[in-house]
């Protein structure tokens, strides 16, 4: 571990969570695209399946000459193991970076308050200055028990400073009234709620001490899962490496493509199209050019990348639900 730490000092931290498919990643490029052109950002991005996308489509439009610096943790939540893997990708991203403000997006399955209580430990409370912590909420999602009756749903809310209802250009009449009264059922009445569309959010909304970081400073948790690390393997001869993760009622399965494997574009969108999954996410080398993939709520969108190392997917459903994804996938999707 990276012990270079103590010239770094109160670097403003915010947490960006919510739920799976919410749009938290689409949220960071947009507090990313207002970023004062003459400050250095870094982002510590965490993802449930094992193998790291987000990484790749955050790098993909936004480079360290542009004062944003990126690392991941996949694999689970990455405050697990008493925080080691999270200490470690932090410490290596803040000696790097030297940052002016730091994000953190957990995965969508993550724990935000034992995150919370990482960055509030002893070791962090003279370099990080824990500030906003923001959690994205689709309002459409209070409705279906299969989302409020779940523990990480519900901890997001209720380690909040800000809500921010995403997607509300998508709600009907009652929604918004809907959402602000499950916030105070979870969470209290004195927490905010603010809406907006596409993840568009103002970089003014993370500034402010985090008042759920002081709440949990002294908390205990007793969240351990083992995480592995595929991350750091070599791609073997076949030219693919996968891996798969189980845990709070979710699987994920993820590919690790080499770069001389080059996918069918047009494949791409007829063979996602029929998926029965939670999210996909992917970065893809193809016949013609680098594109990132999200699908979610049945919505698939492409994005023109500059270029990236090698092809990666990412799927995770719900446990005991027939997927669609075959072992043979992704390479029926493959061009040569």
């Amino acid at each position: 571990m990276n012990t270079k730490l103590e010239k770094i000092q109160a670097i403003p931290t915010n947490i960006i969570t919510g739920f799976l498919g919410v749009g938290k990643t689409t949220a960071i490029l947009s507090l990313l695209a207002n970023k004062p052109e003459d400050e250095r950002w870094a982002v510590l991005v965490n993802e449930f399946g094992e193998i790291g996308i987000d990484g790749s489509l955050l790098q993909g439009q936004y480079s360290e000459n542009s004062g944003i610096f990126i690392r991941e943790v996949p694999g689970g939540c990455m405050c697990c193991a008493a925080g080691l893997p999270m200490q470690i990708a932090l410490n290596q991203l803040l000696t790097k970076a030297k940052p002016q403000r730091l994000l953190i997006e957990p995965t969508g399955l993550g724990h935000p308050k034992e995150i919370l209580q990482v960055l509030s430990a002893e070791h962090y409370r003279t370099i990080l200055d824990v500030q906003t912590t923001v959690t994205l909420v689709d309002a459409r999602k209070v409705s279906d028990k299969r989302y409020t009756n779940h523990d990480t749903f519900n901890q997001q809310i209720q380690i909040a400073d800000i809500i921010v209802g995403n997607k509300s250009d998508l709600y009907q009449s009652n929604e918004k009234e809907q959402l602000e009264n499950y916030v105070k059922l979870q969470a209290g009445p004195e927490i905010k709620v603010v809406y907006t569309e596409q993840g568009q959010l103002n970089p003014s909304l993370l500034k402010g001490a985090s008042k759920a970081a002081k709440r949990l400073m002294q908390s205990n948790s007793n969240h351990h899962q083992t995480l592995t690390g595929p991350e750091e393997l070599a791609i073997p001869e076949c030219g693919y490496l996968k891996s798969d993760n189980t845990g709070e009622g979710y699987r994920s399965s993820g590919w690790r493509i080499s770069a001389e494997k080059i996918f069918h574009r047009q494949a791409i969108f007829n063979c996602f199209a029929g998926l029965n999954v939670e999210r996909l996410k992917a970065v893809l080398i193809t016949d013609e050019g680098v594109f990132g993939y999200n699908l979610v709520d049945d919505s698939l969108k492409e994005v023109v990348l500059d270029d990236c190392l090698e092809s990666r997917i990412e799927i995770i459903w719900k446990e005991g639900e027939d997927s669609g994804v075959a072992d043979s996938f992704p390479f029926s999707l493959l061009a040569n």
